[in-house]
């Protein structure tokens, strides 16, 4: 018996373990608000930044993919943080570098404090998605940690959401002064138009400082993770922070089932270094035991008794080897779960939901409006799991999950195709229409019929400069004007120096500037109807409906249960920056995809990912509800 499972569970004081899933699903807020917040502010500060200080578009891509930058980077370090100064102390600080950037950027009077308030919101990022899972992993019992880690993602995604409703408010400022300046000179309006924008991309920031600060002031009162302590030799305060949310006896058998899993370690790495007998092994093992039992059976000797054994231990454990099945078996299969969960597509379906419901036959106002439902029921789902996700175990709501999107994305994919499959070729004749090394196409009934079909509502169009492509979609009375100005980006000063360097992926200047305008693809067609736009919708719907009752919650669970104690804190670091890169790539390629094979083929590729991920859950990930991190270790040293 575990304990999670002990009669005296019931007698533990309830507030500390509310506080701390209080704490906890605050920094879930805080991601979700990094994430989503620009999206708001982006068309204000676009609008002001550019006149004011000049700023370029590629600048302003800076600024966007900052937080994505540093959440990169911070991924990296992030485990080495909260190892070495404990996860209560990289919670403060992660904490404090995004309250730190609110003023930064909020007071910011040129480039360079915007994008460095936004590389510091990017590092915030990155360490709340490593140090807040594995905090709730190691601090909550077993009953508890799915709940916990739902709760993170349920403030997620409430943190997108109040994202997005202070855009929307600051943008109904926007419009009412705008409303109030009709009146004025037509420079008087303009100053006033500017400073309403300029207000508003800085209110917009102004308002995600106060749950930093109470994040970062929360996790001070928050206790050490007991399971570090415990790695710290600290046993008399690992039993103290155990003690916050734990009655006396359920803490001691916790407190002796970690010093027994450390003890564990040393035994197995002289069984496989040495050729010592079972009869000359187990007094050892007696001895770890005998410190475990004094350890719960008298507190206030715990470190003495330990200490020994504890530096024994360390130096053993370090020895074992960490290419051994225990260690990489676990890694493997959280790193898999990570990455299959971006390669669901569900970044890029969030991030390009308008246009995608847009190009399946819904009006634009109507295709907004189902994007603000989708995100009210991504935060509906994820509820839901909450309440699912420890009674029901990760295995089954993965399984679920999983399943539910494969029959969406193919569903989605199966209609796209249908609406696809009626449209025609038409790349010889817009190519035509390219005068040196520019195009300029205004999609009238002039335009279509000399296309060859006049009743045609819709143009996408996939070109390219060298290495340098784009994707347009036009419909009746758009134009599209394409020239080498636009479409070639010049390299960034430290796009420039890796370029020297011979270290930049990207699509080189040089060879832009000089190769001519490419019409790669074109097709012609009606736009589908609004009832085949309520089928994509429904579909879309499913998927949405499907991430959040299983992946959106598991894949957090995943990422802290399944990695041992040892590699805990590295091994997520690097699963979640395998997760980010996952995610980066189908961001990359998402349009370039849809323009050269329609949307049809992006959402059969997603699906097919997802029967990987569904058949990962099924037969390789074990159920983890109920059981401490320490029987989930042992499950992968059998």
């Amino acid at each position: 018996m575990h304990a999670a499972t002990l009669s005296g569970s019931t007698s533990a004081p309830a507030w500390p373990m509310r506080y701390l899933l209080f704490i906890a699903g605050m920094g879930g807020l805080l991601y979700g608000i990094d994430v989503g917040i620009i999206a708001g502010a982006l068309p204000y500060l676009e609008s002001t930044a550019s006149q004011a200080w000049r700023l370029s578009a590629q600048q302003l891509s800076f600024i966007v993919a900052a937080v994505l930058l540093g959440s990169v980077l911070s991924s990296l370090f992030a485990g080495a943080v909260a190892d070495a100064i404990g996860r209560r102390w990289a919670m403060v600080l992660s904490g404090a570098l995004f309250t730190i950037s609110i003023p930064i950027i909020a007071l910011a009077d040129g480039y360079m404090p915007l994008l460095l308030g936004r590389l510091l919101q990017g590092v915030s990022g990155g360490l709340i998605g490593v140090v807040v899972p594995l905090y709730l992993a190691e601090c909550l019992r077993a009953d508890q940690r799915g709940r916990g880690a739902a709760l993170f993602q349920l403030l997620l995604t409430i943190g997108l959401v109040a994202a997005a409703v202070i855009g929307l408010v600051q943008a109904q400022n926007v419009d009412r002064a705008t409303a109030a300046a009709q009146a004025l000179s037509e420079a008087a309006r303009a100053d006033a138009l500017f400073a309403a924008r300029d207000h508003a991309w800085r209110s917009i920031f102004w308002m995600c400082l106060a749950p930093g600060l109470v994040f970062t002031i929360g996790s001070l009162l928050l206790a050490e993770s007991p399971r570090w302590l415990v790695r710290r030799g600290h046993n008399d305060a690992a039993r103290q922070a155990l003690l916050r949310t734990r009655a006396a006896a359920e803490a001691d058998t916790e407190l002796r089932e970690m010093l027994d899993a450390a003890a564990a370690l040393p035994q197995r790495g002289r069984a496989t270094t040495t050729s010592a007998s079972a009869a000359g092994t187990q007094p050892q093992r007696g001895h770890a035991a005998s410190a475990a039992d004094a350890a719960a059976q008298d507190p206030s000797a715990s470190a003495a008794t330990a200490q020994p054994q504890r530096e024994h231990t360390a130096a053993d454990a370090a020895a074992d080897p960490l290419l051994s099945r225990r260690y990489v078996m676990p890694f493997l299969l959280a790193c898999l779960v990570l990455a299959c969960t971006q390669a669901t597509g569900i970044n890029s379906v969030l991030a390009y939901v308008v246009n995608i419901l847009n190009q399946a036959g819904l009006p634009g106002a109507t295709a907004n409006t189902a994007d603000v439902g989708l995100k009210v029921l991504n935060a509906a789902m994820t509820v839901a799991a909450v309440a699912l996700v420890d009674r029901k175990g990760r295995k089954f709501l993965l399984m679920l999950g999983s399943g539910g999107i494969v029959i969406a994305l193919l569903a989605a994919g199966l209609l796209f195709r249908s609406a696809e499959s009626g449209q025609q070729d038409v790349r010889a004749g817009v190519a035509q229409q390219v005068q040196g090394d520019s195009l300029t196409l205004r999609l009238n009934t002039e335009t279509l019929r000399a296309l060859g079909d006049a009743n045609a509502q819709q143009l996408t169009v996939a070109y390219s400069y060298g290495p340098f492509a784009n994707v347009a979609t036009l419909r009746t009375n758009d134009t599209l004007h394409v020239t080498r100005a636009d479409a070639v980006q010049e390299d960034s000063v430290i796009g420039a120096f890796f370029r020297k360097l011979h270290l930049n992926p990207f699509a080189n200047p040089e060879e832009g500037r000089n190769a001519p305008l490419r019409i790669e693809r074109a097709q012609m067609g009606s736009v589908p109807s609004s009832a085949h736009g309520w089928q994509v919708t429904a579909a879309i719907c499913l998927f949405v409906a499907s991430f959040a009752i299983g992946p959106g919650v598991c894949v957090w669970l995943a990422l802290s249960e399944l990695m041992p104690t040892r590699i805990r804190s590295n091994g997520m670091s690097i699963a979640l920056l395998i997760n980010q890169f996952v995610s980066t790539v189908i961001a990359a390629v998402f349009l370039p995809t849809v323009g050269h094979y329609g949307y049809a083929a992006m959402f059969f590729f997603w699906a097919g990912c997802t029967v990987i991920y569904f058949l990962t859950a099924a037969f390789l990930l074990p159920e983890t509800k109920g059981k401490t991190l320490e029987e989930i270790e042992a499950h992968f040293r059998r």
